[in-house]
Parts: structure tokens; sequence; C-alpha cells
């Protein structure tokens, strides 16, 4: 009889291990613009050496898939292997004895029907269809362009204004995006094959806290063309397209409702976030360039508002930036009893210094998002004696950003996942007594791979509350540009990916009215956008340039090294004021990661392609 023995992990299991973790980075890192057929063979090929080789369809067929592709890829495939290729995947998928066989020949068959235009490219051309333009994947996922390597090595020196000049080509929001970005350029930030991403947002925070955005010069105008442009609008996204008009030579004029500038940087987003006054710096800065603001001024056909038609006459082209601004309903039960208010109007009045009076209440929000983070914790603020979130699906479902997320929770807040919003309850007076939710399971995951909650089997459970804060979503305010024959698709302006509203000459339109409710950076890359096309459309192709010398490659070893994390203020000293919680790096720790950067725009493809590629 033999002996049982402990197992233990031998060097080549360590070793194999290992490489798995190596091989997860560079899935990571991977930008994009790859031939998706070549990645696709290359996750055939990862998925092929898991089988068991019991099975024919899975020992046979996914080598034979593997074989099909090559052919795609080497040039020798016709229009009759890519119908083998779907019959082979199809057949593996039906009768593949386990999950091996039948994810990896279901992911052929998805990619086929996915990218088909990509494989008939092959076979006809002999090469692939996708052009990388922007090689360098921090830049490439940047909506806005913005040259990340570059002013990465400015700050890694102390260069503060320089960067801040570097950023401003392609973003007038420096400040805004170093405090509250959601950083989407690190996503597939290249380091990650070594340890971790670059902390992109805190190096440029760096930046914009030692050389502050209305201190740095803007860049010199182009003559006067004696064309003037109407904005509607003056958030993030009109902001940026009076920007460049101005630095184009065109006169910018900013129609804006409100009675202060900065739309949802200022009205959505609280102050412990983005303090007023920085957000101020952004627009000094931007007015600097001598665009023309009205005030309090709505576009309509009511008493007092001027009508969208005027301003078509009147001026060489308009750009529609109205942004997302009404509230969205739940559609439940009591949601107009007293005590429920919606995100948009709770944070609209913190913005215009009307506090709401939670002092000694239980408040609930309804939502994941990072607006529901951003109520949640302005609800902390405001003196609530307890801030609740309901939420119907997992925390790792939630759409805000982590460390939105984990802050909230950090400063009290109490997360009911799971829990989807069925009815309010009130008392005879009409005033908030109680959300009754309907607890929730996890179950099927669906078409954009989050997992879809399904009733759970149990009771209501009731939560007993004085205020609901609605955060679901936000609304546009379409109809006096309907009314003016602005086309409109399903509650938003349609416009083409230059911009143009359809139909209609010399209109444009972007960001979250476009769109819908999206980020700050998607609104400012939308405006610059626009802003490039109204010049083409005015007869001109001006060119937004920047004289700032980029700092040489540093040729010392990329060593593992940890990411620096901002710091912030302790929970204990900042949940009960509105003041920033967020600190800077040190130059020492900014160094440190400006060092870390591989700087991809010199090195590899980004070398290849010529690096630094500008989208003006």
């Amino acid at each position: 009889m033999s002996r049982l023995k402990i197992v233990t992990p031998d060097k080549a299991q360590l070793t194999v291990e290992r490489l798995y973790k190596d091989l997860e980075r560079h899935i990571v890192a991977s930008p994009p613009g790859l031939c998706p057929v070549d990645l696709q063979l290359s996750f055939l090929k990862v998925c092929h050496a898991q089988t068991c080789g019991k099975c024919v369809p899975c020992r046979v067929g996914l080598k034979q898939l593997q074989h099909l592709l090559e052919d795609v890829l080497d040039g020798r495939a016709t229009m009759e292997t890519l119908r083998l290729i779907k019959c082979t995947a199809s057949d593996i998928t039906d009768s593949a004895d386990c999950a091996v066989g039948y994810e990896a020949a279901h992911m052929v068959l998805v990619g086929v029907e996915g990218f088909e235009e990509d494989y008939i490219h092959h076979i006809e051309k002999g090469k692939c269809s996708y052009h990388i333009t922007q090689p360098v994947p921090c830049v490439a996922l940047c909506p806005a362009g913005v040259d990340v390597p570059g002013y990465i090595g400015l700050v890694g020196e102390g260069r503060y204004a320089d960067a801040v000049k570097l950023i401003r080509k392609d973003n007038p929001f420096p400040t805004a995006c170093g405090l509250i970005c959601e950083h989407p350029c690190e996503a597939r930030c290249r380091r990650n094959m070594i340890d971790s991403s670059v902390n992109i947002r805190g190096l440029k925070r760096m930046a914009v806290d030692n050389a502050r955005a209305n201190t740095v010069p803007v860049p010199e105008k182009a003559e006067a063309t004696g064309k003037r442009v109407a904005i509607i609008g003056g958030g993030p996204g009109g902001l940026s397209a009076a920007y460049y008009l101005e630095l184009m030579g065109h006169h910018a004029v900013i129609f804006e409702e409100k009675r202060k500038l900065g739309g949802m940087l200022r009205y959505g987003i609280p102050n412990y976030r983005f303090p007023r006054e920085r957000l101020q710096e952004d627009i000094d800065a931007i007015l600097s360039t001598g665009v023309e603001v009205h005030l309090n001024t709505r576009i309509g056909t009511g008493e007092g508002e001027i009508p969208f038609n005027k301003l078509k006459d009147e001026y060489d082209a308009v750009y529609i930036a109205i942004g997302a601004h009404t509230d969205k309903k739940i559609g439940i039960e009591g949601e107009n009893s007293k005590g429920v208010i919606s995100a948009v109007e709770m944070l609209r009045n913190i913005g215009d210094d009307k506090m709401p009076d939670f002092k000694d209440k239980t408040v609930i929000v309804i939502g994941g998002g990072n607006v529901a983070m951003d109520c949640t914790r302005s609800a902390i603020r405001l003196g609530a004696k307890k801030v609740g979130i309901a939420y119907r699906r997992r925390q790792d479902d939630m759409t805000a950003l982590p460390e939105e997320i984990e802050g909230a929770i950090a400063e009290g807040a109490e997360l009911y996942s799971l829990k989807a919003p069925y009815r309010i309850e009130a008392d005879e007076q009409g005033n908030v007594t109680a959300l009754w939710v309907e607890p929730q399971i996890i179950g099927p995951i669906d078409a954009w791979g989050r997992a879809r909650p399904i009733q759970a089997d149990v009771s209501l459970m009731r939560i007993p509350c004085d205020i609901v804060v609605v955060a679901v979503g936000q609304g546009i305010a379409i109809r006096p540009f309907e009314e003016s024959g602005v086309t409109v698709h399903k509650g938003m302006i349609s416009a083409m990916s230059d911009s143009e509203v359809t139909d209609v000459r010399g209109v444009y339109a972007g960001g979250d009215c476009v769109t819908g409710p999206a980020t700050v950076i998607r609104a400012i890359a939308a405006g610059k956008v626009a802003a490039a096309n109204i010049d083409e459309y005015l007869g001109y192709r001006h060119i937004i340039s920047c004289d700032v010398e980029i700092p040489q490659v540093n040729y010392a070893d990329k060593k593992p090294c940890g990411r620096v994390q901002l710091s912030e203020k302790e929970v204990g000293g900042r949940k009960d004021n509105f003041d920033a919680f967020e600190c800077c790096m040190t130059e020492q720790e900014a160094r440190q990661e400006a060092g870390r950067c591989l700087r991809c725009d010199q090195y590899g493809y980004g070398n290849l392609k010529g690096g630094r590629v500008s989208r003006w």
C-alpha cells in the first residue's frame, strides 16, 4: 500500500504560475487597434493548450481551427476557408464535452460575426484592415489624445508649466482632469507588463498644483478671421470648443442658462472632489483667449429666451453642448413623495451653495455610479445621521470608480447591494418613511459581460429613511432644438462622427447631448473635435501646436517598482466638511512615478509609427 504524501508545488509548477501571471499582465497591457484575427489565433492557442485530449472536437477540432486561422493570416485562405471556420467552430461548440472546447470555439464564432470584414480583408488584400494611427496605449485611450508620455517626462524634470502647456494643446482643462478625470489612459498602460500602471492622473495633478492653469500663458492666437460661432452651453464641452476656436482666430460666443460657467464640473461634482476655485483656474485661462459669455441666457421660444433659429441666422456656425442636466425617474410607487429628490437637483443646489438640510436624517441613495457616490458622500458631509446606498447589483458591478465606492464606505455609508428599489413608503402627510427593496440574487451574464440580477425568493425588505436620493441617470432638455428642426433620436441630438448635426449645415453638437451622460474628458474631446471641424467648415485648416521641448528618454533599467498612490486626509477630518481631501504627490514621489513610465512614444511600436502623433 502506497503512503499518501503532502503535495507541494515543484519548481516547474511555480514557474508556470509565474508565466500565467506574466501572460495576464501582457493581456491587460494590450493597446487598442491590434489585428483581431491575430489576437483571436493567440487566444485559441492558449485554449488548445488546456485540452485534455479525450474528445475529438476539442483535441482535433481546435487544432484545425488554428490551421484555418493561420491560412487567413498567411494569405493562403479563400472565402471557402471562412465558411469552413464558421462550420468547424459551430460543430465544436455543439459537440465538445467540456467548457474548454466549447468556449474556445464559441470565441471564434463571436469573432467571425463581430469582425468578419477584417477576415475578408485578409483574404482579399492579404493584410489587416486595422490601421493604428496612435500605437501608444495611454494616448490612444485618452479621448482627447493628450501627449501623456510627453508631460510625464516634463513632470519628472520638474518642468510643471511646460507640462501644463503640453496638456493644454489637446485639453484646456488640465486642472479638472488632474483632480477628477476617470483616467482611461491608465487602463492599458504597458507598465502593467512589469508591475502596475503609471499613476497618470496623479502626475497631471502634480503639474497643475505646481503651475496653476491661470498662471500659465495660453498660446498666441491666430489672425482674426471675422467669423463668429455661437456655442450653446458653458460646460467643459462648450468651453473647450470656444477655447480652440478663439485660438484659431474665430470669435466664440457662449450662451449659458445658469449664473456661472462650468456645467457639470460646477453643478455635478462636489467641492470636496473639485474645489470651485480650482475650476475657476481653468475657466479663467480659457476666457483669457477672448471668449464672449452671456450668462442666465436660455435658448427657446419662451419669454426672454433666444430662438435657436436666430442664432443660426446671425452666426457663421453653431455648436450645441447643453449636457445632460435633467433628472430621470425610476418609475416606482411613491416616487413623488416629499423627501424624494433627484441627484441632479441635489448636486445643482450644492453647486449653487444652497445646501440641503440633512441634519440628523437617514438618507438612502439609489444608484451605483459616480453620481450616486457623490450624493452619498455629500449627504454624509451635510450631517445625515445615516446614509445608505441601494443598488440592484453587486458591489463589483457598480459603475462608480472603485476608489469612490471605497471612500463612501470608509466614511460610514452602508451598502445595500442586490437590493432593487420596489416602492417608497410615505406617511399621511406624504413624507418619506421608508424605501422598500426587492432582494436579488446574481444571475446570468448579460451581453455586456455583467451578471444580471434576478428576483430572490424572499420577502421584501424595508429600509427606514427620511430622504431618498434618486441617482439613476440624467436626461437632456432637447425640446427647444427639436422644435427648431434639429434631428433628435431617442432623446438625444443626432450628429455625425464629425459632430455636424444630421441634415443641418453649419450646426454641430457634441458631448452628453449626443452620446448621453458620459465623462468630462469625453465632453472635452467632443468640443475639440467640433472646433476642428467647424474651422474646416468655415474654410480654414488651422494647426494647434505646442513648442515645448519633450525630455529625452532616461536609459536607466526599468526595474519593478510599486505605484505611488495619492494620499487622503483621514476619514475623521474630512467627512464633516466639503474641503478637498485628496493630497498631491511630493516631489520625490513624482520623480519616482514619472521614472516608471516606459516612454512607449520612443520605444517599440510607438517609435516605429513615428511616436508623437497629433490629432490636430
